[in-house]
């Protein structure tokens, strides 16, 4: 059985407030991380984010597993309490939530998303896989229009495809296959915020010098700090490390 170690950060940036959210469960026999980046006026982007971790983790909590079918059923626990939300509640109508879903049993892991929040897993200090983001700017990159890294300063790069209040079927990407979990495997949640402002190098490298994922993160937001200014993006990340 691996164990692991998780480490949170969430923080408005240059905004007046934070739309993001992050938050984790552990029970004895699985863990649950998520974290979101919220959009909508009067405050909705807070409201989306929050509604939309906290009820994940508390369907998790009832109905602890480690499936496709758990995975779809916790991200749908969540997207019926927004629509609920925004019917019940006019000024929240417009509100939306990217979402990031990751669930182990301490063996292997699975996850899921919807949006442009990413989830990263390392092995061997380098990055073994990343997300896809639903965005304008990802789908360009995909037809090869333009490259993978200029997805980061593209005109449309706030131009998301998929998330979580948006009426009809739910659309996020699913895993289908259950990955093993070695020791020494890591994992970053990230909101756009946080990745559009580090590199997926830069990653490693603090990775590289960091013995703990909270180590890890703050060489990660030091970076961070340094190079924004201004009205800049909320900024969240999860860091999960194994042993």
């Amino acid at each position: 059985m691996i164990e692991f170690m998780t480490e949170l950060f969430s923080h408005k940036g240059g905004r007046p407030n934070n739309e993001d959210y992050c938050g984790f469960l552990t029970l004895e026999g699985f863990s649950c991380w998520a974290g979101a980046d919220g959009a909508g006026g009067h405050n909705g982007g807070e409201v989306a984010s929050k509604t939309a971790v906290e009820t994940i983790l508390e369907a998790f909590k009832l109905h602890p597993g480690l499936s496709p079918r758990h995975m779809r059923n916790y991200m749908e626990s969540a997207q019926a309490e927004i629509i609920k939300t925004q019917q019940t509640t006019p000024d929240l109508s417009t509100m939306r939530t990217t979402i990031v879903l990751l669930i182990s049993d301490y063996n292997k892991a699975i996850w899921a998303h919807a949006g442009d929040s990413r989830l990263y897993m390392l092995r061997g200090g380098r990055i073994y896989f990343q997300t896809k983001d639903h965005s304008v700017p990802q789908a360009l990159a995909d037809a090869g229009q333009i490259s993978v890294e200029d997805i980061r300063s593209h005109d449309d790069r706030n131009k998301i495809l998929r998330c979580l209040g948006t009426e009809g079927t739910l659309r996020a990407t699913f895993m289908d296959d259950k990955v093993s979990v070695k020791s020494g495997d890591a994992f970053l949640i990230c909101t756009d915020g946080f990745w559009d402002n580090i590199t997926e190098t830069e990653m490693e490298i603090d990775y590289a010098k960091s013995d703990t994922p909270a180590a890890w993160l703050q060489h990660m937001r030091n970076r961070i700090v340094r190079r924004v200014d201004g009205e800049y993006d909320n900024y969240s990340a999860i860091t999960i490390g194994t042993a």
